[in-house]
């Protein structure tokens, strides 16, 4: 990542039940819930000195909307949607049941402690989760390519 051989850090967030991840590789469906996890985890990395701040978000938003071609996305820039989110980054807490947000009920990061935490996310610059609270009915726009 460092290196500019990795343009990109993303997750196929892929919400499959327990019972579907067992069987081994040629059986057990592919990927994992961890779209919550994405950036709190880049943000570890940062802090242990393995990552830069600064290349967060080229790889997890400026690179995919560059390398896409995504209209106004990707950028804090006039004129852009407001996509973003804000950081906690002495939260302290711990992954538990009630704190992941995803239909298949369970995540590998369960138990796992994290420093950084999403106190805040905008989406077309409206609210659309708070301090633990995902609002209803907030959804985002379609993306345009040029």
């Amino acid at each position: 990542m460092n290196d500019g051989r990795i343009d990109v850090v993303a997750t196929d967030h892929a919400p499959h039940l327990l019972n579907e991840k067992v069987g081994g590789a040629l059986k057990a469906m592919s990927g994992m819930p961890l779209i919550q996890f994405s950036l709190v985890s880049m943000l570890e990395l940062s802090d242990k000195g393995i990552i830069p701040l600064e290349h967060i978000p080229q790889l997890m938003s400026h690179n995919p909307a560059r390398l896409y071609r995504i209209r106004e996305r990707g950028f804090i820039r006039k004129g852009y949607y407001a996509d973003l989110v804000l950081v906690d980054p002495n939260a302290n807490w711990q992954v538990g049941e009630g704190r992941y947000y995803t239909k298949c009920g369970w995540t590998p990061m369960d138990e796992r402690t994290f420093k950084w935490k999403v106190v805040r996310t905008l989406v077309n610059g409206v609210t659309a989760y708070s301090d633990g609270i995902v609002i209803d009915g907030i959804r985002g726009m379609e993306l345009v390519y040029d």
